[in-house]
């Protein structure tokens, strides 16, 4: 059996502004939004959701099977991938697309303006998702993360009629998804994953309140950024973990994705919401240390010091037993 992580496959270009965005705003004139800002560094990394989770996967030690759509030109990030522990055989690649682009600034406060072209991730939605699990003995869970809205639904609606446990992640595309395509999207997952901001756009979007996901989802799990994340089941206490103190904080694109990347390990282990929302806490801090989503290496002992640094020697312990941090 496996973990299916659907989703995004990008190239990510990343800029730094040394000043804040909002002093160039001026509120009561955005519909007439038109500035520059002028960058410091550009950095070329490897990126995209689904594939981004994988690394984090992989780096734990687990095999996760990334699925997605890619351009031709895939093929050195193709070796990457699977020399951290990536399968990826079931990769669509297109035949007249490039792989997707993510363009992204970030400023001094750590604020972003970023665009996303699509390319191959359009052709996602031809994918079916029997033929792959089947490859691989089962699967797990399916994560449906952000990627072509239409691949999204397709792999939704697949995991409802074979049966198959599916985690909802739609993030990024909720700013242009409608109430329709969202509540279609995370009706029946066993686990829903937002931020605060994006929590608060599926109660608007959907029309639900917190407590009518609640009663359609498993579980929701809520980052907090430097507040931790909040885990929420109905009818019992919210879980809420405190962050990971992080060393210095460079760049944030991509903390998401490792969170949870650490949550799903922790679940694949069979530990507790409690231990998965910890572990996905500490990985995401090893990212937002680095410029890149994919830049980081764990070490067992130091990974396993640094959990207990925060969570307590017990807690600690009991990741310490399936924690493999493979090397490349």
């Amino acid at each position: 059996m496996s973990l299916l992580v659907t989703g995004s496959i990008a190239t990510d270009h990343l800029m730094s502004f040394p000043g804040r965005f909002s002093d160039s705003l001026v509120v009561d004139q955005l519909d007439k939004l038109s500035v520059s800002f002028l960058v410091e560094d550009l950095e070329v990394r490897r990126g995209g959701c689904a594939a981004n989770i994988c690394f984090g996967l992989g780096n734990l030690g687990l095999r996760p099977v990334l699925v997605g759509a890619v351009g031709e030109d895939f093929v050195e990030y193709r070796s990457w991938l699977e020399r951290h522990h990536v399968d990826c055989e079931s990769v669509h690649v297109s035949e007249t697309r490039h792989t997707a682009r993510f363009v992204c600034t970030t400023d001094k406060d750590m604020a972003q303006f970023a665009s996303f072209y699509a390319g191959a991730m359009s052709e996602a939605r031809e994918i079916e998702l029997k033929p792959i699990a089947d490859r691989v003995g089962g699967a797990t869970f399916v994560l449906v993360g952000p990627n072509d809205p239409d691949a999204m639904l397709r792999h939704t609606q697949e995991c409802r009629e074979r049966g198959i446990p599916f985690l909802a992640d739609p993030s990024q595309q909720l700013a242009f998804g409608d109430g329709e395509l969202i509540r279609e999207l995370i009706d029946g997952a066993h686990i829903l994953f937002s931020n605060e901001y994006e929590s608060a756009l599926i109660e608007k979007k959907t029309g639900w309140t917190n407590d009518e996901i609640l009663e359609r989802v498993g579980t929701l799990v809520v980052t907090l950024g430097a507040a931790g994340v909040r885990v929420e089941r109905a009818g019992e206490e919210p879980i809420v973990v405190p962050a990971v103190p992080e060393i210095e904080k460079v760049e944030p694109t991509g903390v998401g994705d490792a969170f949870r990347a650490g949550f799903l390990a922790a679940l694949e282990w069979g530990l507790s919401l409690e231990r998965a929302a910890q572990l996905g806490c500490l990985l995401a801090v090893y990212v937002v240390e680095r410029v890149g989503t994919q830049e980081y290496t764990l070490h067992q002992a130091a990974f396993v010091e640094r959990f207990a640094e925060t969570y307590g020697e017990g807690a600690a312990a009991e990741v310490a037993q399936h924690v493999r941090t493979p090397r490349p």
